[in-house]
C-alpha cells in the first residue's frame, strides 16, 4: 500500500469518524440527560469533517498525477 493510498484511507476513516460522532452528539441533545455542551461539540466535530472533506479533494487533487501503488 502507497503511501498516498494510505493518506486517503486515513483521511477517510477520520472523515466518517468525525460526522458520526456529530450526528450521535445531535441525538443526544434531545435526550432527558443531555449536557449542555453537546451543541456545541457537535457542531465542532460537523466543521471538522467538513474541513477534512475539504482537504481530502484538495490533497486528490494536488497528487492526481501519483500512482496508488
Amino acid at each position: 500500500m502507497s503511501l498516498k493510498a494510505l493518506h486517503v484511507f486515513l483521511i477517510t476513516v477520520a472523515t466518517l469518524t468525525l460526522l458520526g460522532f456529530s450526528a450521535w452528539c445531535f441525538q443526544q441533545r434531545g435526550g432527558p440527560a443531555g449536557f449542555p455542551g453537546d451543541l456545541a461539540i457537535a457542531v465542532a466535530s460537523l466543521l471538522g469533517g467538513l474541513a477534512l472533506v475539504v482537504y481530502g479533494i484538495y490533497f486528490l487533487k494536488k497528487l492526481k498525477n501519483v500512482s496508488y501503488l
